[in-house]
């Protein structure tokens, strides 16, 4: 009976030892399980989508849609980065100060930026905005693709620094329906001389119930600047450009107090009736038809005869960006695709001339569809591009006026914006 007690207790031993190894197993099952989920983690986090670099965009505020449809459209295509569009004053000085207060701190704060055409010389030379030409390059963008006096203002010393924002020019309103046909189209091809026109501001004066020949901008200011840049076609020709403009000035088809004429006074001339001719910017053609006495049926405009000076604005990038990739990415879409949206969005003149002929692009702009604002904006040039333009454009403007007004001989006027201009 013990012996069979004994057998007994022996088989339930083996048993039980043999139930505990067939259930190690089932005990480390979990583990196992747990280690699988570990090794999926990784996959799980790296299909979440990456944050975007946030792109800080320096410019004007805008009373149309136009900027921040541009940047809409941007942040739509993207999932690099975001722009985040930093609304400036409308006061071009105090938004120079503000940007220049940032650049002199060596603030990343602002990653592309908006200037006015005559700050680029000035950013570029005090290294505050980069190079980009080799970016150009890399990307099979070249400098004609762009207005050229709006990229002749943004190169220094023979770097290109900025690419198009929106251009404006100058122009050369007349009246058609006193200009005869045959005038009119050596107007609008652009193949005359300041002399020529001078010649029929003097034959078309009085016609159609006008009062004076041709009105511009002489005062002692900067619109003298830009008209002084055309007549001496870009600098080209000093002497001849004063000589020209004085001859003007002097002619009996300007009225007696030109020297005190800015753009104010020269579209309050044109659009009430009182001139044959006109110097002055595209958003005259408005003011044609919102508060003239004459109707823009009865008016033309051309490119005038030594290139129309370019004014609007340009895109940098701030060299003390950290996020110098995405800010060139932004920058090149809004100079290029962007450009159509800006134009149709907000009225604005394209600076890429593949829009020019863009027949949204047109139908948005009224004077697209004129050849002679076509002509001219083929032969757009700059104002001076100097690293002090301030100083540059009060020594011009103030030898100019002193030589216009007979306060000053002209082997003087010449020399003294020749110092100016070597600056």
């Amino acid at each position: 009976m013990k012996k069979i007690l004994g057998i007994s207790l022996m088989l339930m031993m083996v048993f039980a030892l043999l139930t505990g190894c067939a259930t190690t197993p089932a005990a480390t099952a979990p583990a196992a399980t747990e280690a699988a989920a570990a090794t999926e983690a990784p996959a799980a986090t790296a299909q979440a989508p990456a944050e975007r670099t946030v792109i800080k965009f320096a410019a004007q505020a805008d009373s149309t849609p136009a900027t921040q449809a541009v940047v809409d459209a941007y942040n739509a295509s993207q999932e690099l980065y975001t722009v985040e569009w930093v609304d400036m004053t409308n006061d071009s000085g105090a938004m120079r100060e503000q940007i220049l207060t940032s650049m002199q701190a060596g603030s990343s704060d602002y990653d592309v930026l908006s200037m006015d055409v005559v700050w680029a010389g000035e950013f570029a030379a005090a290294g505050y905005i980069a190079p980009i030409d080799q970016l150009m390059q890399a990307d099979g963008l070249k400098v004609s693709q762009f207005n050229a006096g709006s990229m002749t203002a943004g190169n220094y010393n023979a770097k290109q620094y900025t690419l198009p924002f929106f251009p404006d020019l100058g122009l050369l309103y007349f009246r058609k329906d006193i200009v005869s046909t045959e005038d009119a189209a050596t107007l609008v091809s652009g193949k005359y001389t300041y002399a020529d026109l001078q010649a029929m501001a003097e034959k078309y004066m009085g016609q159609g119930g006008t009062t004076d020949g041709i009105v511009f901008q002489a005062k002692l200011y900067e619109g003298l600047v830009c008209n002084l840049t055309e007549y001496t076609a870009g600098w080209t020709d000093v002497e001849g450009g004063l000589v020209a403009l004085k001859a003007m000035v002097d002619s009996s088809a300007s009225p007696a107090d030109i020297l005190n004429y800015s753009e104010g006074e020269t579209h309050n001339s044109f659009i009430k009736g009182a001139s044959v001719f006109a110097r002055n910017w595209p958003y005259q053609w408005g003011m044609i038809a919102s508060d003239g006495t004459i109707s823009q049926d009865v008016v033309d405009v051309a490119p005038l005869p030594g290139g129309s000076t370019v004014g609007g604005w340009l895109l940098g990038i701030n060299k003390n960006s950290v996020h110098q990739e995405g800010a060139w990415d932004f920058m090149k879409f809004v100079a290029t695709d962007g450009q159509k949206i800006m134009s149709v969005q907000g009225g604005y003149l394209p600076g890429y001339n593949q829009m020019l002929t863009d027949a949204d692009v047109i139908a948005a702009n009224a004077m697209l569809s004129m050849p002679g604002f076509q002509n001219a904006l083929a032969t757009t040039i700059s104002r001076p591009v100097s690293a002090h333009y301030s100083e540059t454009s009060d020594a011009i403007m103030n030898a100019a006026h002193a030589y216009l007004s007979g306060e000053m001989e002209l082997t003087a006027a010449v020399d003294a914006i020749k110092a100016a201009l070597a600056n």
